[in-house]
């Protein structure tokens, strides 16, 4: 499992592999709904130098804060389909090289990544409170009274976070509909070995009743 050093260099992010699974060390920021609006539609975002804070974590953490020093309490990773109407602005905007999160992202961002030079890195059965754990240092928090502590944009500091996977590459490969394409390829020999008809209509879940 490979460790890598954010901020994410460009020639780092293009030699990942499709599937790869990585850690990341070093400071990233956080972000949900609320930050994708702001920065788009309203040019509001944290003044970061986002050179060196490049990594994107797709999350609405839990914090608490004693003696005026924040904690971690639980940091799960958030589903970043639901950002796909932003995604790629966000990453041409800020030339992001990594973001993190749950499940997938859309067409438009993954050639955003491949533009830039990014990956998209997807989260492996961890717990938010595992990954907690790997959160060395809170540094600082944006936009807290506007937008509360999930939505507020926090600055970690984190020692060989996740493990993830490379959901999408920097070629704009996307991991979940390669697969899609792979089960849909082994589907009519598996439904005939099963005795499943050709022709078998299942039943459409999302049918309206």
């Amino acid at each position: 499992m490979k460790n890598l050093q954010l901020p994410l260099s460009e020639e780092v992010a293009r030699s990942l592999k499709l599937g790869e699974i990585v850690t990341v060390s070093g400071l990233l920021f956080t972000g949900r709904s609320r930050f994708h609006i702001r920065a788009i539609e309203n040019n509001l975002f944290p003044p970061l130098d986002y050179e060196k804070i490049n990594c994107f974590f797709h999350v609405g953490p839990v914090m608490s804060c004693d003696d005026g020093q924040w904690e971690v309490v639980s940091c799960e990773p958030t589903s970043s389909i639901r950002f796909e109407r932003y995604g790629a602005d966000i990453i041409r905007k800020f030339q992001l090289r990594a973001l993190i999160g749950k499940t997938t992202m859309g067409k438009r961002s993954a050639e955003a990544l491949r533009e830039v030079g990014g990956v998209y890195l997807s989260k492996i059965g961890l717990s938010g409170n595992a990954l907690r754990d790997q959160v060395k240092k809170v540094h600082t928090v944006y936009f807290l009274e506007d937008l509360g502590k999930t939505e507020a944009t926090w600055i970690y500091e984190v020692k060989e976070f996740g493990p993830f996977f490379v959901a999408i590459d920097a070629d704009g490969n996307n991991y979940f509909s390669e697969l899609d394409h792979d089960v849909a390829s082994a589907l009519p020999e598996i439904e005939q070995r099963l005795g499943i008809p050709a022709n078998y209509q299942f039943t459409d879940v999302n049918a309206e009743a």
